[in-house]
């Protein structure tokens, strides 16, 4: 078969969508290596996450070819595309982030998109009236088009049905993965090297994720302030919000306890991970969490939010708490440190549960879908 992805965000976001473009897209070139692949991407920036490509024949890179459309790529990709997915002889195109191009449902073409979450309708007040409707109208195009609909987890496609009203039998979950170098095992001599560089203590809590209201980690720094022997380490950056962040910290005498990471490589984000007490991710909601996936690979306990996807990802022995009470996270921080058998449980059975999502299982559920068209 000759699979088409929209690559944008596999090239240009290193974050959750371009997170799960880049795996879908490296899992299924290395489990079926006999189909073509080919990207589409306004722009083919270099990206050292996207290393898997080289000199593999059966991955090829489109950009727009014509002044005109790199000009106006955005055009290109949501409008002009179906028209170069036929030239290209494409069979099936895969929408790796909740849209797919203008038109091509008129084509021969299978289509099948991804829908990650539906978050700017369930929680309106924390995106932009204009991006709210620039969303909806994309994702119900996308929704109503598409041959087929993944969704990345149950709770999502709970919100598909009932927000755009789409027939269960067109929906199927199929659970994202994480890279690979979370997987592995990653040696002391790597972990005390990138713990020094970051000077790292040798005992942290752990923070993953973009920085915004809705991630919550405001919740997870005012129990900072009521756990006075605790070091924290934060991946991930943001605007706004993390300026509310860092006015509390300064506020609150935090400095020499919080530490701000960003630009961090996959190895260096995985040997933190792996030298972490544990990782805490009080998000509001989500449509998956893939960092809750990264810390069970990497054998920590995972404190996280009740309701909603997070026992998806986090199973059932992750700790499971209200995300907006700080006196409830507090004492699970308590909990967990205090009590050696629960944590030790906590780490073996959520290894358990992380193998639901290997590499080989991923593949297989998003092969089963494009042969079922």
């Amino acid at each position: 078969m000759k699979i088409g992805f929209d690559a944008k965000r596999a090239f240009l976001n290193n974050t959750g969508l371009g997170n799960y473009s880049r795996d879908s897209i490296r899992i299924l070139g290395s489990f079926y290596p006999n189909n073509q692949y080919h990207l589409y991407t306004p722009k083919a920036t270099s990206n050292p996450r996207l290393s898997f490509l080289e000199n593999q024949a059966q991955f090829h890179v489109h950009t727009p070819v014509t002044f005109i459309n790199n000009t106006f790529s955005g055009i290109w990709r949501s409008v002009l595309l179906s028209k170069q997915l036929q030239k290209d002889g494409v069979d099936i195109y895969h929408g790796l982030s909740n849209e797919l191009p203008k038109g091509i449902e008129k084509t021969k073409i299978k289509t099948v998109v991804t829908i990650h979450d539906l978050i700017f309708i369930r929680y309106p007040h924390l995106f932009k009236a204009i991006n709210r409707k620039i969303y909806y109208h994309k994702f119900l195009h996308a929704c109503q088009v598409a041959d087929h609909i993944i969704a990345v987890s149950q709770q999502t496609k709970e919100d598909i049905i009932e927000f755009f009203a789409i027939p269960a039998h067109k929906i199927t979950v199929v659970y994202q993965g994480c890279h690979h170098v979370f997987q592995s095992e990653i040696t002391q001599e790597e972990k005390e090297a990138v713990c020094n560089k970051h000077q790292l203590p040798s005992n942290y809590l752990l923070y993953v994720g973009s920085i915004e209201e809705r991630k919550n980690l405001l919740t997870l720094l005012k129990s900072m302030k009521e756990l006075p022997e605790q070091y924290l380490v934060v991946i991930g950056d943001g605007k706004q919000y993390k300026k509310q962040c860092l006015k509390f910290v300064e506020d609150n005498n935090l400095n020499q306890r919080i530490n701000f990471l960003t630009g961090l490589s996959l190895n260096e984000m995985a040997a933190i991970y792996q030298s972490a007490e544990m990782m805490i991710y009080p998000s509001i909601f989500e449509g998956f969490g893939i960092p809750i996936l990264e810390a069970l690979f990497c054998n920590i306990p995972v404190i996280t939010s009740k309701d909603g996807c997070f026992s998806e990802s986090g199973g059932s022995h992750s700790y499971y708490i209200n995300p907006l009470d700080k006196n409830e996270l507090t004492q699970a921080i308590k909990h967990i440190q205090s009590d050696k058998n629960l944590r030790e449980n906590m780490i073996i059975k959520g290894q358990q549960h992380a193998q639901k999502f290997i590499d080989k299982k991923i593949a297989e559920n998003l092969m089963n879908i494009y042969q079922s068209l």
